[in-house]
């Protein structure tokens, strides 16, 4: 699949910032079943300064600074990106005990094992909680194919927790989603995830879009029109598998990658600092269009 993203945010504040500092992370990623072939960052007023670099989990991060006076910030990014299916490949070894999988990550016996295990401890946005451990061992009983257990609590998820862009933001606690049950795709990736590391599996976090308009005859994603989120996990010798269980599916390619890290905090798209400015409002706007389907 050929895809072209627009991402647009916009912010208007209530009084001059007189200077900001920021970083994006809103280049989709090159990397496995994804190729970026170009993009375009604009940024109105245009910066005195801008610059890229690739963060810690290999994301590309685009800093720029505006010195001007200014009442209104817009960031633009038009990318074209090309996907394909995940190869078949990944998922050999999938049915291999979890348990297998998490002796094998806390021994740490070769340094790619040992990286894995900053993967199982609580981050920024994620903690675990007993309570979380016990939801994943519904799935992952003894000896169970961590495939088929992924899935399953990717299905359970799906079932349990309502989507409701209205119940919470970023800053909701995992206690709070877990007790209403209620949240957006950020959430249900974050929830995963630390139910995953509380029995000690590497788990970690994808940012990224889902194609605008579905194929025809079938149902439009929750997600879609907006950045998405969903989760990964880590098989040794065989690497991350993608679960999202917003849709209750693995991610095809129809899933655009933008950044992958422990948390939303890893990958926030855009972040920074202002001085100035007053109350202010933001709109995001983003838009995925098939280059490939039929005008």
């Amino acid at each position: 699949m050929r895809y072209r993203v627009t991402h647009v945010t916009r912010y208007d504040y209530s009084e001059p910032v007189t200077l900001c500092h920021n970083e994006a992370r809103l280049t989709p990623s090159s990397e496995g079943r994804q190729h970026c072939h170009r993009y375009l960052l604009t940024v109105t007023p245009t910066p005195k300064v801008m610059r890229e670099r690739r963060d810690y989990f290999g994301n590309r991060v685009t800093y720029f600074g505006v010195e001007s006076p200014h009442t209104e910030l817009v960031v633009s990014m038009v990318s074209e990106v090309v996907t394909e299916a995940a190869p078949a490949q990944l998922q050999l070894g999938a049915e291999r005990p979890w348990e297998e999988i998490r002796d094998a990550i806390r021994a740490g016996e070769d340094p790619d094992l040992r990286s894995m295990q900053q993967f199982i401890c609580d981050s920024a946005l994620v903690r675990t909680l007993p309570e979380l451990s016990t939801y994943a061992l519904a799935s992952f009983q003894p000896g169970r194919g961590i495939m088929e257990a992924a899935m399953e609590m990717t299905r359970r998820i799906f079932a349990d927790f309502k989507y409701d862009p209205t119940a919470t933001t970023i800053s909701t606690p995992l206690a709070q989603v877990w007790r209403d049950k209620r949240g957006v795709c950020q959430d249900f990736a974050h929830l995963a995830i630390a139910a995953l590391r509380g029995i000690g599996l590497p788990a970690g976090y994808v940012s990224g879009y889902l194609e605008t308009i579905p194929p025809e005859g079938q149902k439009k994603l929750v997600g879609s029109d907006a950045s998405h989120a969903w989760f990964s996990l880590y098989l040794p010798g065989v690497g991350w598998l993608e679960f999202d269980p917003t849709n209750d599916q693995m991610p095809t390619e129809q899933y655009i990658v933008l950044a992958r890290g422990r948390d939303y905090a890893d990958v926030s798209p855009l972040n920074g600092v202002i001085y100035g400015g007053g109350p202010h409002t933001m709109d995001v706007s983003v838009d995925v269009l098939d280059l490939e389907a039929p005008v």
